[in-house]
């Protein structure tokens, strides 16, 4: 028998080898089975990669894995960090610069994105992760108690401490004031300010201090109740019983909220204190690529986020978990799913005015600063002041 050119036995050999192993670590626990169902359609589309989701608890579970796998060398192929995680391990050489991937992505995909979502993965000018789920903070609210009192959504914050003195009546403590620095920051870009400057924190800024202030002055009078982040199951159970009325929270959480008894569940954009200045914080997660992970991986991870991408397949994602669409492309399949949540749309509608997070490498640490200040400041052990002083002194060190 006349053996094979050397040319056809490459191809025949290239035709059986397995796929390209890539696996993606991410933290959709509570979705996980929508992440594998795109794993699972992507992978029976095609024959040169095999995604292989791996859910690794949260953010803030997943983080430590990944340093870890990082010095083992161990680390996945493609990996899902909070927007705050991925400027140190970037700056760090920690993460694949991915700038030349992008672009030779089609003009028609790059262009489609909001220009703040898009940023959210670069740092020194350089795309160190690509934009998947993104969300933006919202006011949650029970509509029967607002609807028995005679009153509308709050616009601002003035108008939210004015309903939440009204309201507090029967040992009930409206607002949740919740120790988050996320919303914190929402809460200070509501009113023009912000809490750092370059790479120079301003946790103490006259528009922190004044934030952090109504929150003292709401949890001292009464008309807030302090929560700490560990405290869900808790805030859940009081929200959905009427102790509480208010809670500052992400789009995404809407879907396990709505889910709460015995009340009727209200979304509206986030509060503005200053009309003209009302930007709102991206919040969300990236995708980036490990350093040291092999090119055919990084291909196949770049290829496995162009699929996720695909607007048909957004739409799917949006309408199970209510994170924004980061295409524009995106919200016209979204129409009827709108017109049967129009707060929603509304809520969805602050992508236009939405900022990504400080990139500034150390801004991770300085949010736990900034909720132990929070924490200090609500719960009476020091003034919001001082609290932000505080905080600002420890992020200087």
């Amino acid at each position: 028998m006349r053996a094979l050119p050397l040319t056809a036995l490459l191809l025949a050999t290239a035709a059986h080898a397995a796929p390209v192993r890539v696996e993606f670590w991410h933290a959709m626990g509570g979705v996980q089975g929508a992440v594998q169902a795109y794993a699972r359609e992507f992978n029976a589309s095609q024959s040169t990669y095999e995604v292989v989701p791996v859910a690794q608890g949260t953010y803030r579970d997943l983080l430590p894995k990944l340093q870890a796998a990082l010095r083992s060398g161990s680390a996945p192929a493609l990996v899902q960090l909070e927007f705050t995680q991925f400027p140190a391990l970037a700056r760090a050489g920690q993460l694949t610069d991915l700038s030349g991937r992008v672009d030779d992505l089609p003009g028609a995909l790059r262009g489609d994105f909001y220009p703040a979502v898009w940023k959210t993965g670069q740092l020194d000018e350089r795309t160190y992760g690509l934009p998947w789920n993104v969300s933006v903070p919202v006011l949650m609210y029970n509509a029967g108690l607002l609807k028995k009192a005679g009153l509308n959504a709050p616009d601002t914050w003035a108008q939210l401490e004015a309903q939440s003195r009204a309201l507090a009546t029967g040992g009930r403590r409206p607002l949740v004031a919740a120790a988050d620095a996320w919303t914190f920051e929402a809460n200070v870009l509501s009113r023009g300010g912000t809490l750092s400057s370059g790479d120079r924190p301003r946790l103490n800024s006259p528009d922190a201090v004044e934030a952090l202030t109504q929150l003292a002055r709401l949890s001292a009078a009464g008309q807030a109740q302090p929560r700490g982040l560990n405290e869900a199951t808790r805030a859940a159970f009081d929200f959905a019983r009427g102790q509480n009325v208010f809670v500052l929270a992400s789009v995404a959480n809407w879907i396990d909220a709505r889910r709460l008894p015995f009340f009727n569940l209200g979304i509206a954009p986030f509060p503005c204190e200053k009309e003209g200045a009302c930007t709102v914080p991206l919040g969300g997660a990236t995708l980036s690529v490990p350093r040291g992970t092999p090119a055919a991986e990084q291909a196949g991870a770049v290829a496995f986020w162009q699929y996720l991408m695909q607007p048909a397949r957004l739409a799917e994602w949006v309408k199970a978990t209510a994170y924004v669409p980061p295409r524009r492309a995106v919200t016209p399949l979204l129409d009827d799913w709108y017109a049967k949540n129009p707060q929603l749309r509304a809520a969805h509608a602050q992508i236009g005015r939405a900022v990504p997070r400080p990139t500034t490498p150390e801004y991770a640490a300085w949010t736990a600063l900034i909720e132990d200040a929070i924490t200090q400041a609500t719960t009476g052990k020091l003034g919001a002041r001082a609290a932000l002083d505080a905080a600002q002194a420890r992020a200087e060190r």
